[in-house]
């Protein structure tokens, strides 16, 4: 399935037009239809590109065939400027089956292996996906944390920036993820006094001043999500995302692309807990299952307009 007959695009326009334009494409993870509606929208009522990731794990939750199916429903075009990602593909064959399925880009990442190894499963990526104008992304250093099942690591490592140059180049591919203080899953600082390594930052840009680079586990967290789960029979204690200001510093340094997942799973939860505690008596997934909706639409407009910047550069 060519990923142009869903009206879908790459990736490589949506990062140059960011890297010129100082802001960040916001990629946001989906696992169903509801969070799926809820991130369209938001880029469509906010005049963004957008990226709609789906890790292996989703993949294997919502079915080829379903997914495929809620694309098509969409009715998009190519100026909506909407691409479909495969994030942390851990496979050669992974990304062969996501470019099968019509995604536009895909991620392989091989962070854990040695550099060669690293370096070698992504350019046999590169040299497949590129025949079929695939974006591709991989990933030097390590993010700590749990997001699902693929994407886990109890150590970190950041990102060397001599090693960049050399990474891409043996590589050719369209965009790197680096690690330089973020981590998957909720709980992302002890403190909100910690900063993200931005000497790091500062030297892979110089290194490579006009490649898009790419954050990962850089959800926010945001707070009042966190207490209305609380509130409402959750236990989500210590949570902390990475702090506004600094993403929106680093969208200043080259980050052309932030990768949001937690902030999505906690909006969602916190609604549809409020909602079912509310009303006690509703066994509507309809009624419920609309309030996490909105959460995350708000939340996406939130993050596209005070932390992208990528609102009306359509």
């Amino acid at each position: 399935m060519d990923y142009k007959d869903f009206g879908l695009v790459n990736t490589k326009k949506m990062f140059s037009d960011a890297l010129s334009g100082h802001y960040a494409v916001p990629a946001f993870n989906f696992y169903n239809m509801e969070t799926l509606q809820a991130i369209i929208n938001a880029a469509h009522d906010t005049h963004s590109p957008v990226i709609l990731a789906v890790s292996e794990s989703a993949l294997k939750y919502m079915g080829t065939d379903l997914l495929r199916g809620m694309i098509w429903g969409l009715n998009l075009k190519d100026s909506n400027s909407v691409a479909l990602h495969l994030d942390h593909g851990s496979s050669f064959e992974s990304c062969i089956q996501a470019i099968e399925l019509g995604f536009s880009s895909v991620m392989i990442d091989g962070s854990k292996l040695p550099f060669d190894a690293n370096v070698a499963l992504a350019k046999q990526v590169a040299d497949y996906a590129h025949q079929y104008d695939v974006s591709v992304e991989a990933e030097l250093g390590v993010l700590s944390g749990i997001e699902d099942e693929n994407t886990k690591s109890s150590k970190s490592s950041y990102t060397n920036p001599d090693d960049v140059v050399n990474f891409v180049n043996a590589t050719n591919i369209d965009s790197l993820a680096i690690a330089i203080g973020t981590s998957h899953g909720a709980y992302k600082r002890k403190s909100n006094d910690e900063e993200l390594r931005f000497d790091i930052l500062d030297k892979v840009a110089q290194q490579l001043p006009d490649f898009p680079l790419v954050l990962h586990g850089a959800s926010s967290i945001p707070q009042h999500f966190i207490k209305t789960i609380n509130e409402f029979g959750g236990k989500i204690s210590n949570a902390l995302g990475i702090p506004v200001e600094q993403l929106k510093r680093a969208v200043e340094k080259n980050i052309c692309k932030i990768n949001v997942d937690s902030d999505s799973r906690l909006a969602f939860t916190a609604g549809i807990r409020e909602a079912l505690a509310q009303k006690p008596e509703n066994f509507n997934p309809r009624d419920y299952l609309g309030v996490g909706l909105k959460n995350i639409y708000d939340n996406c407009v939130e993050e596209i307009k005070n932390i992208m910047n990528s609102a009306n550069k359509l």
